[in-house]
């Protein structure tokens, strides 16, 4: 399914950029004015294309709110989802300092609010405004730190243990010994976040039902978290 983006209206002069991203903090106020000028907010169902794989000119997007799913499509059609991200986030910075074509499609994989800020006046900015150069270099060397802690992932963990800590990470209370919670997105995005198949997140799941780990539909149910925790980061690359 691919949608169109609804473009919001907001009052002129009104902030088209966030000022409490914390991909943004610390700029002054003259620069949110100039980012202003070159972004545009919008609200986007689920299924909207907001980035093209291969787009030469593609723009900077920045997730408010909401999920996109990033994925490339081979030449015989297959398509591969690379990740999910969960608002506040962003997706073609790279396209944007490389001025390559980018790599990963973007979609939205539920209702979210983006904003799109143009490729040429964002590259024209960076020069002129060094805090805001700083702030995308820094979130660029982020978002690859965490890509190579997926690698890590994926090579020193198991895939029961990578669903183990992925399930920790969405315990909302760290320190408590039972949780439950649900499901961010389905099973095939989660199979896809953690690099494994559907048939090999099922077998997860199982492995992880001897550690105290329910599944009922999209609501999990860990009853015994420290000793999933003993499971899951045993090999923890961080």
């Amino acid at each position: 399914m691919n949608t169109t983006a609804a473009e919001t209206s907001p009052p002129r002069h009104a902030p088209v950029v966030p000022r409490t991203l914390p991909l943004f903090a610390g700029l002054e106020e003259r620069v949110f004015v100039r980012l202003d000028a070159i972004a545009r907010a919008m609200n986007c169902a689920p299924g909207t294309r907001v980035l093209s794989q291969d787009n030469l000119d593609s723009p900077f997007v920045v997730l408010v709110s909401g999920q996109l799913s990033t994925f490339r499509a081979a030449p015989d059609g297959t398509v591969t989802v690379v990740d999910v991200l969960s608002g506040p986030a962003h997706a073609g910075l790279s396209a944007i300092l490389t001025q390559l074509p980018i790599l990963l499609g973007a979609e939205a994989v539920a209702q979210s609010q983006i904003v799109t800020i143009e490729a040429a006046g964002l590259r024209a900015l960076l020069p002129e405004e060094p805090a805001l150069a700083t702030a995308l270099l820094r979130a660029e060397a982020m978002e690859f730190r965490s890509l190579v802690m997926q690698v890590c992932d994926l090579k020193l963990r198991t895939t029961a243990q990578r669903l183990g800590h992925y399930l920790l990470q969405l315990a909302p209370d760290a320190t408590a010994t039972s949780a439950s919670m649900r499901l961010p997105f389905d099973k095939r995005l989660l199979a896809a976040r953690l690099g494994c198949r559907q048939e090999n997140l099922s077998r997860a799941f199982a492995t992880l039902r001897e550690l105290g780990v329910e599944t009922r539909g999209a609501r999990v149910v860990l009853n015994d978290i420290p000793r999933l925790r003993d499971y899951a980061v045993a090999t923890d690359a961080a």
